[in-house]
């Protein structure tokens, strides 16, 4: 039954974004973090040796990830060689009028409250719980923060919902199979 929400949710996300003509009100900053998260997840799900049918699902919702930053956003090496070596600009003239100042104050303000938090865990983590080693304990660390403060992700997306007060732009389709 789980696969099957799963399923419906990536399905009903594809759909959304590919029929999505401005990226107005959406954090696309969160993209980012959704990306590092689902990653992570994975890495720790093939540390694990989890089942296939689990690693096929956790593969499709990284491969959607990467699509949507792909169609958001526009990539060029840097001309002057400086690290990052790869810049991006957002497609969509729009998101930057109106709503990426507000993506990057609740980002910003996200990230001071996640840091605290992650150093807490791993410390808590690393006193607490038994590891196979530094990469398991890594991973562990991290997937087990991504699950407890996962929520926290949402932070922009309210925050811009609050500034432009308005949530017509949200894919609640996919929203309610997540959860």
């Amino acid at each position: 039954l789980h696969s099957l929400f799963e399923f419906l949710a990536l399905k009903n996300e594809v759909n959304f974004w590919k029929n999505l003509d401005s990226h107005k009100g959406l954090s696309l900053r969160t993209l980012w973090y959704s990306l590092t998260q689902d990653i992570i997840i994975l890495l720790y799900l093939l540390d694990n040796d989890t089942s296939f049918v689990i690693l096929i699902s956790s593969f499709a919702e990284l491969g959607v990830t990467i699509w949507k930053i792909l169609k958001t956003m526009k990539f060029r090496v840097r001309q002057d060689g400086k690290f990052p070596f790869i810049e991006y600009m957002y497609k969509d003239n729009k998101y930057e009028d109106t709503t990426a100042q507000f993506d990057q104050a609740a980002g910003k303000y996200m990230t001071w409250a996640l840091i605290p938090l992650l150093l807490g865990y791993a410390i808590y983590s690393l006193i607490y719980e038994k590891h196979k080693g530094w990469y398991s304990f890594v991973l562990e660390t991290l997937v087990g923060f991504i699950y407890m403060f996962g929520f926290i992700q949402m932070t922009p997306q309210l925050y811009i919902n609050y500034k432009l007060k308005s949530v017509e732009h949200l894919p609640w389709r996919m929203m309610i199979y997540k959860f």
